[in-house]
């Protein structure tokens, strides 16, 4: 019999993958709890939550039980000028943890139209107020998604480069330390005077796609602060950080400001559907709120709040306020701290960082974000039975949440075993 990787080439591109170079994809059969395995029966242990998604881990029967059963009922129907039960449910649960200055959800399809939305939110906010704002501020290596909104404001050229000539106008500044932080607020202060800024989207505290750089939440805070002053609408992207991985619900919550939009994805649906949400206050609703039909948001998907997504995500926030989850968060976060402990006076080791249960380290080496050198590491890992996926020199862990001790040391010795290699 063919194997499924090899019937794979006839007909699949995969993404962020150039396929003359690495034609070779691992075909997985099934997966359980923090584990994969593959067509031959290996075993991996998913050391980043297949893209920070399935945190409470695959097939988990609390999240598959009540999607079977909602697909007996309700399995999709269009959301404009119809409601259901999994959605207004969700919105009604979902606003008890948001911060409370949130009451107004858009749903679409992923985290990249999670992000769309807020940036066209921000945009026709001013737009229909009558104020001539038409630019965005954005952090420099930030990454907000692949749809077209998005790229304009990501700032990492990997994945924007052909494209940057069709952009919406976005500026950017760096993320804040405290070495920078008075530089940055002098500079917005002057750049505000002149005030055409839209809107500031920004992933709290963490940028995931650089690499889980990590900026200062006191610097941050400040630059919040300064734009909300001046009508700026603040826009967290929390697709990354949301629903516990950073020790509390959403990195917003570290800070006093809290954002006028929010975007949600990846953990919101546990990994199972895919689905995007997007927040907002009632400020920002009101600004839409007309007897004219064009101040409306005029922006749809054909699985908007899809009633099996909804569920799934249901179910996914019972499970995150669960005694169970929050005490194995508190134990990822110990063995990650007892780890970094252990690991960060290494010779081959620059750096280290960690917020909640996300870990990172940089290694002594230079290295291309998708070169010979980090593909020889990612081997070395998945021949070690662990799926980390290195960016770059950086090495990085954002397990389930259900992962045993076990399985998290066998993450931490495949590591120490590639400093050695390195």
């Amino acid at each position: 019999m063919e194997k499924l990787s090899d019937r794979d080439k006839k007909h699949l591109w995969h993404p962020l993958t150039q396929h003359k170079i690495y034609p070779e994809m691992l075909a997985i059969a099934r997966a359980q709890g923090a584990l994969l395995y593959d067509e031959e029966g290996k075993e991996y242990v998913d050391g980043i939550s297949s893209w920070y998604t399935c945190v409470y881990g695959h097939c988990n029967p609390y999240i598959l039980e009540p999607v079977m059963q909602q697909m007996q009922r309700l399995d999709q129907v269009v959301f404009s000028g119809f409601t259901h039960e999994p959605a207004v449910r969700l919105s009604e649960e979902l606003i008890k943890i948001l911060p409370p200055n949130q009451q107004k959800m858009f749903f679409s399809d992923n985290g990249s139209t999670a992000t769309e939305v807020g940036i066209k939110m921000a945009l026709q906010y001013h737009f229909n107020k009558g104020q001539k704002r038409n630019v965005l501020l954005a952090f420099e290596e930030g990454f907000h998604g692949d749809t077209f909104g998005a790229m304009s404001v990501s700032g990492l050229s990997v994945y924007n480069g052909p494209f940057e000539d069709f952009f919406i106008e976005v500026e950017r500044i760096p993320v804040p330390t405290a070495k920078n932080i008075d530089s940055i607020l002098a500079q917005l202060t002057k750049r505000l005077k002149n005030n055409n800024l839209a809107g500031f989207i920004y992933e709290p505290l963490v940028q995931g796609a650089a690499a889980m750089k990590m900026h200062d939440a006191e610097g941050l805070e400040k630059i919040l602060a300064l734009l909300k002053s001046h009508g700026v609408l603040l826009v967290a992207d929390e697709v990354m950080t949301g629903f516990g991985k950073t020790g509390k619900h959403f990195a917003s919550e570290y800070l006093s400001t809290q954002p006028d939009i929010m975007c949600l994805s990846k953990a919101l649906t546990a990994g199972l559907i895919p689905m995007g949400l997007t927040t907002c206050t009632e400020e920002v609703y009101m600004a839409f709120y007309s007897d004219e039909v064009a101040k409306g948001l005029f922006h749809g998907h054909t699985y908007t709040a899809n009633p099996l997504a909804c569920t799934a995500a249901l179910a996914a926030l019972e499970l995150l306020q669960t005694e169970e989850i929050q005490k194995n968060i508190q134990n990822i976060i110990q063995w990650h701290t007892a780890f970094d402990n252990e690991i960060k006076s290494h010779p081959k080791v620059a750096n280290t960082r960690q917020l909640g249960v996300i870990y990172a380290l940089d290694l002594k080496v230079q290295m291309e974000r998708y070169g010979n050198l980090r593909n020889r590491l990612f081997k070395h890992f998945m021949d070690k039975g662990v799926f980390l996926r290195p960016l770059g020199n950086t090495i990085y862990i954002l397990a389930p949440y259900v992962t045993t001790k076990t399985q998290m040391d066998r993450i931490y010795d495949a590591i120490r075993l590639a400093l050695e290699l390195v």
